[in-house]
């Protein structure tokens, strides 16, 4: 592998940690990554693209935004430059990140305020998929609702599905530890009880499927719009 091959790999590890905030998918695998060029000097051109022309703006400036952040973090980058392509607030969204001026200031007059709160929904969503992804294994081995709502997470097999619901737990500041209930109210971190468990886990459940349809759609999409696949993505 040459050495400029390894830098671009190394940035597309980089923005493995980027996620669509509404599908909680890596933007490489989902194919928002049109294209990645690494300079010998050290200078990143990544270009982004969605499945729409319309997606919603506030979505694609987080998406933006966290893989400038991604790239710039990483040693021996010199330059980058991050930037969407064929969207219809595309330019408001690059000037903005590339200004690291902020979403409110991007679309001065149009948007009333920062995207904080909207990642934690995200967030919040991804996790109650995630509680469900956990959860599906244990309740075909047998653990009915009130059952679940005795263990912790020091109970439940390692797993990937368990890892990624650990990470989307730690994001909004709820415990992780090996004792922590494995059934919490993601706002607040308290423990479910045994006769809110049922409309918990339900909640979960159409969590998650509602996100896989969401993102068999825009894949779907993807690939109507773009006959190439993206660099990194997932088949």
């Amino acid at each position: 592998m040459t050495a400029v091959a390894g830098e671009k790999s190394r940035v597309l590890t980089a923005l493995d940690a980027v996620r669509d905030p509404e599908l909680d998918e890596p933007i490489t695998t989902l194919g928002f990554v049109s294209t990645c060029v690494v300079s010998a000097a050290g200078d990143v051109v990544v270009r982004l693209r969605l499945p729409t022309y319309f997606c919603a703006p506030n979505f694609a400036f987080l998406m933006v935004a966290d893989a400038y952040d991604v790239v710039a973090a990483l040693p021996g980058v010199r330059g980058v430059d991050v930037a969407l392509v064929d969207h219809f607030a595309s330019d408001q969204i690059n000037a903005g990140v590339a200004a690291r001026a902020g979403f409110a200031a991007s679309f001065d007059g149009e948007a009333a305020g920062e995207l904080d709160e909207l990642r934690r929904t995200f967030v919040t969503k991804a996790m109650l998929a995630g509680t469900d992804q956990v959860c599906r294994p244990l309740r075909a081995a047998g653990a009915d609702p009130a059952r679940l709502a005795t263990m912790t997470l020091g109970d439940v097999p390692a797993s990937a599905e368990k890892e990624r619901l650990l990470r989307r737990r730690a994001e909004l500041g709820l415990r992780t530890d090996p004792s922590a209930p494995l059934l919490v109210d993601p706002g607040t971190g308290s423990p479910i009880t045994g006769a809110e468990a049922t409309r918990h886990l339900g909640l979960a459940r159409v969590t998650r499927t509602g996100i896989e349809a969401n993102t068999g759609i825009c894949r779907g999409m993807l690939r109507h719009r773009y006959a190439e696949a993206g660099v990194g993505e997932e088949e």
